[in-house]
């Protein structure tokens, strides 16, 4: 069992730095680079290398329970170790769940707030909430701008992305690179709605109104989550259409992306199958095989000649 999850997660792993490196280019947009982050995050929490194992053994024939026999009767960890281990992650994962509900229960008041910025609540039924008087403050434009952004969230079902990330974040609150990817979902998530709203309306609009609804001396604060990127944000709003639109460059990273998530996938029934046959060549005397030869020759020919002497 500890194997498979350390194979699991060497290959979860590989995929982060694929995905931290495409997403690193300028090429692309904002809401391809955030799918690639969506599936990087399901990856960590979704057991994919195993799935060889689970629906291709009468076709593929990788996978044999043998080759876990055999690798773990070489690297079985002491009893009492792994018992610490499952006690240290039971601890960590209660105090995850316990943030999570946190959490949850302060964005449930939040929402019935009156006072609170323009957010998406809900998850298989989202809506979108405004505090009262924003229609004072913003101008049409600028309230429709905010409305697209808001829209395509609770389009896309966002929050309960964000659910579920944070479900893997409890389970694997011991690895690094999955609270890294919680950061780079709130960023692109945000990016990559005000592409949304460059493709619908003017982002000058988006830009004015963010003002507005940052300034302090109103009480329509924007989320922690949404302020916190103003920079990238402003730098995608500004910028020209032409260098928003990269149709080649968004297939170029789908399609690299996707190889490497496949190569994931089929690296640890490729592993498992290399170390199943390294086991038969080196077993003794021909393993099984040659045991079953020997052992029927022998009876036949011992029952044979006894019967007739």
């Amino acid at each position: 069992m500890l194997e498979r999850i350390e194979i699991h997660l060497l290959y979860a792993t590989i995929v982060w730095v694929a995905a931290w490196l495409l997403t690193s280019m300028k090429r692309g947009t904002a809401t391809t680079k955030y799918w690639i982050w969506v599936a990087t995050s399901l990856n960590f929490i979704l057991p994919l290398s195993i799935v060889p194992d689970r629906l291709w053994p009468s076709v593929v024939g990788w996978f044999d329970p043998r080759v876990a026999a055999i690798s773990g009767s070489r690297i079985s960890p002491n009893a009492s170790i792994t018992l610490a281990l499952w006690i240290v992650w039971s601890l960590g994962a209660a105090v995850m769940v316990t943030r999570l509900s946190l959490q949850i229960r302060t964005g449930r008041r939040g929402a019935h707030a009156s006072d609170r910025g323009p957010a998406v609540v809900g998850l298989l039924r989202p809506r979108i909430t405004l505090p009262a008087g924003i229609e004072r403050l913003l101008t049409d434009h600028e309230l429709n701008a905010v409305l697209i952004h808001e829209l395509t969230h609770a389009k896309r079902r966002d929050n309960l992305i964000r659910l579920i990330h944070e479900v893997t974040l409890c389970a694997l609150w011991f690895h690094p690179l999955v609270w890294i990817t919680g950061s780079r979902l709130a960023l692109y998530r945000e990016l990559s709605c005000d592409e949304s709203v460059t493709r619908r309306a003017s982002g000058g609009d988006l830009v004015s109104a963010l003002a507005k609804l940052a300034n302090p001396e109103h009480a329509l604060l924007l989320e922690a989550t949404a302020s916190s990127f103003m920079r990238h944000r402003l730098a995608l709003l500004t910028a020209s259409q032409a260098e928003r639109q990269h149709r080649t460059a968004n297939a170029m990273l789908s399609a690299m992306f996707g190889a490497i998530l496949i190569a994931a996938v089929i690296g640890p029934a490729a592993q498992a199958a290399a170390r199943y046959a390294c086991a038969l060549t080196h077993a003794p005397h021909g393993g099984v095989q040659g045991g079953i030869r020997g052992g029927v020759a022998g009876g036949i020919r011992g029952g044979i000649r006894g019967g007739i002497r």
